[in-house]
């Protein structure tokens, strides 16, 4: 035995497996400690896993409600499209028969725009097949087409919309009870909420993308031809939002939707991170509406209001970032009754705080008809309390014309100009009254504005009336300057102004 241990043959062997069991124990060491995980690391991975199956179970719950809605416009027949006068030149020729504008609708004397064929997103917020959307998405169709989760497709055999909050109700008619969408509570979000938006972006049949509510209470400026959202605070997303996706549901970790996917702000068409969504409880005010009545019919005050800025917050009295001015009482109205004044603060209406005219709109709107409710106001810088009866919304009520351009500033005498403001105002003629619109109101007209001056800076523009200085009323140039004499431009001058047919308030300060 001794020999064959000391047999230098032997010795080799035996360093050889010395060292491939030493190899195989570190890599043995390495691998187990590769396997290890840290009870942090352990717990992160738990926290993510069970993210995802919230996201999962919400998604789930939703995905089967979630409908393609196919539109088609049809053809519609545009007269002398090309502003051609006169009858077929050809005609009596060989070639008329060529040209008829039946036979020829390109022939530029009778055309028909093509057919227009449109989709988007919906989700079925009753078993018995009523489906909620966007107004844009279904707005002038001839033919609407749901196509459900699991591949059914029907035809549409009812809808009502509401322009004002971009909505829609579509109806069809199934044979069993479909899978109904829950509508949730959307006052309770919050910003860095983790929501999921549900829809068929691109025509992809239900895709789900996942992001957070962004901001809460956004307007949307809608376009000068049409109403679109004018009436709803949006909620703001990053869960991506593409062309397709209009109507489907933005839903939260509880698979209830609080809101509906509307639009996006892009450069590009495309996603850019910043969606919009009409909040579930204006949704469900405006749903249940269209399915008893067919329309929205709203509450309102007849007031004109505007949003307040920190300067001027400061000159009424009020807390920086709180409430709404009431611009203007119109008469004959539930504010007049209520014995509103121009210049009064709205701080809460019905109990519930009000910092923005939206807001107030909003809660003002879902008002119950001839409900008495509670006003708190700040006039004159002291907190006071109306009491206003609500009634509907007269059709047509508030629209006005824009005023015309601004007068001749020669037309407006006696003037006088104001080197410090970089100011000219005139007296108000009769004649400029009516070309502006101001006929039966007092205030001195801006002629001339210094395009470098405090007055340019503050957005004062030619045209318009300065009906108050520091709340008192002025209505001669006379009164003018000597308001002016009383007031200080290193600590702010109060103006009350009107233009397009709104009044609002100016501070002048020098800074």
């Amino acid at each position: 035995m001794s020999k064959m241990v000391n047999s230098p043959r032997h010795w080799f062997i035996l360093g050889s497996l010395i060292s491939i069991l030493a190899a195989a124990g570190i890599l043995w060491q390495g691998a187990v400690g590769q396997d290890r995980t840290s009870p942090q690391d352990a717990q992160a991975i738990a926290q993510a896993r069970g993210m995802s199956r919230a996201f999962r179970s919400a998604a789930n719950k939703v995905m089967p409600t979630v409908v393609k809605i196919w539109t088609t416009t049809k053809p519609v027949r545009v007269e002398n499209p090309h502003g051609l006068r006169g009858e077929n030149p050809l005609e009596g020729t060989p070639l008329e028969e060529f040209f008829n504008e039946d036979r020829m609708p390109g022939s530029g004397f009778r055309q028909f725009t093509p057919p227009q064929q449109g989709v988007g997103s919906g989700v079925i917020i009753d078993a018995k097949g009523i489906i909620l959307t966007n107004n844009h998405v279904v707005s002038n169709a001839d033919e609407v087409r749901v196509e459900l989760a699991d591949g059914r497709q029907f035809t549409a055999t009812d809808i009502h919309t509401d322009e004002q909050t971009d909505l829609a109700v579509v109806r069809i008619k199934a044979d069993a009870p479909l899978p109904a969408a829950r509508l949730g509570n959307s006052d309770r979000m919050e910003i860095g909420d983790w929501v999921l938006a549900i829809g068929n972006p691109f025509e992809l049949q239900t895709s789900v993308s996942a992001g957070i509510i962004s901001g809460k209470g956004r307007a949307l400026r809608p376009r000068s031809d049409s109403s679109f959202g004018a009436r709803t605070n949006f909620l703001q997303t990053d869960a991506a939002i593409n062309p397709g996706n209009s109507g489907g549901p933005l839903v939260n970790l509880d698979g209830e939707v609080i809101g509906i996917n509307t639009a996006i702000k892009s450069s590009t068409g495309g996603y850019q991170g910043v969606g919009f969504a009409v909040p579930s409880n204006v949704a469900s005010w405006v749903t249940r509406q269209l399915i008893e009545t067919g329309n929205v019919r709203r509450a309102y005050l007849g007031v004109q209001i505007g949003q307040i800025d920190v300067r001027v917050a400061d000159k009424l009295g009020v807390p920086p970032g709180r409430g709404v001015l009431v611009a203007e009482i119109y008469p004959d109205t539930p504010a007049a009754a209520a014995g509103f004044k121009f210049g009064d603060v709205i701080l809460t209406f019905a109990g519930q705080p009000v910092n923005n005219p939206r807001q107030l709109q909003a809660v003002v709107e879902r008002s119950a008809f001839g409900s008495k409710q509670k006003v708190e106001i700040i006039r004159d810088g002291r907190a006071t309390e109306l009491t206003v009866v609500v009634k509907p919304l007269p059709e047509n009520f508030g629209t006005a014309s824009v005023s015309p351009a601004a007068p001749n500033p020669r037309r407006s005498a006696p003037t006088r100009h104001v080197d410090e403001l970089g100011l000219e105002v005139g007296a108000l003629t009769d004649e400029i009254a009516r070309e502006l619109g101001y006929q039966g109101l007092s205030g001195v007209v801006v002629t001339e504005v210094d395009s470098d001056g405090i007055a340019a800076r503050a957005g004062i523009g030619e045209g318009m009336l300065i009906r108050q200085v520091a709340k008192k009323d002025v209505g001669t140039v006379a009164q003018f300057e000597a308001a002016m004499k009383k007031q200080s431009l290193k600590d702010g001058i109060l103006l009350l102004v009107r233009a397009n047919n709104r009044n609002h308030y100016i501070v002048l300060q020098r800074s």
